[in-house]
């Protein structure tokens, strides 16, 4: 079972969440963008059916296509996995580690599960709550129901801030499976990825490279990617 894009070098993976415009979404296939973000939480200035449809998400022939869902019901996210053809879900909001559960037992063995780690401001609570979800993971290892983590800032919209938590408190940490960092990753702040012990498996990038919400600076990411490249 093959759940990741492959790839033929050791740095971090790319992915470009809150996808909107098809014409984008090739530049970035054509650039070999390893994970493609669109989100299913309807809240969200960059919800991706307002612009594309799950057919039209279902044809584009990438192996990173990526759901974003925000609290929504297992059944709904099956349905979209399955009509837009996606490859891997992140769970963005509250879900329970029984709804992980559930929603893995209900997916196909093929679609990866992402779950999102959102870091807020409180260095106690937030060690606190990341304690608590390894140690859960850890504690149901053998229902194997997340592929990856992925570490954001905490808001109330639910990722999007464009504001980066402090990645340091990561390195308190034994991370149990790879992980996507997320949360105002720019050019001003990539070489501080190299203070982490344990490396991102992928970057996900959003807000910071946009001229509006969904609008993507595909200039912008090429410098960003060739900055990340020629700093490892």
């Amino acid at each position: 079972m093959k759940l990741q894009p492959t790839t033929t070098n050791l740095l971090p993976q790319l992915k470009v969440c809150g996808l909107t415009k098809q014409g984008q979404i090739q530049e970035l296939i054509a650039m070999n963008t390893d994970f493609l973000g669109f989100i299913f939480y309807e809240k969200s200035p960059r919800y991706v059916l307002n612009h594309l449809s799950l057919e039209e998400i279902s044809t584009l022939e990438h192996r990173g296509k990526v759901g974003v869902f925000v609290n929504e019901e297992v059944d709904i996210i099956v349905k979209i996995v399955q009509h837009a053809n996606l490859n891997f879900v992140q769970l963005h909001g509250d879900e329970s580690n029984d709804f992980i559960t559930e929603l893995r037992q209900k997916l196909n063995p093929e679609v990866g599960i992402i779950k999102v780690i959102r870091i807020g401001s409180n260095t106690a609570e937030n060690q606190n709550k990341i304690t608590q979800i390894l140690d859960l993971q850890q504690a149901t290892c053998n229902l194997q129901p997340i592929t990856y983590y992925l570490f954001d800032t905490d808001s109330k919209a639910f990722g999007g801030t464009g504001k980066q938590f402090d990645w340091n408190m990561l390195n308190e940490f034994e991370i149990p499976l790879p992980y996507f960092l997320s949360g105002g990753i720019s050019e001003e702040n990539i070489e501080n990825i190299d203070t982490l012990k344990q490396q991102p498996f992928a970057l996900d990038i959003n807000s910071k490279f946009e001229t509006e919400p969904g609008n993507k600076n595909i200039d912008r990411i090429k410098k960003f990617k060739t900055l990340y490249q020629q700093n490892k």
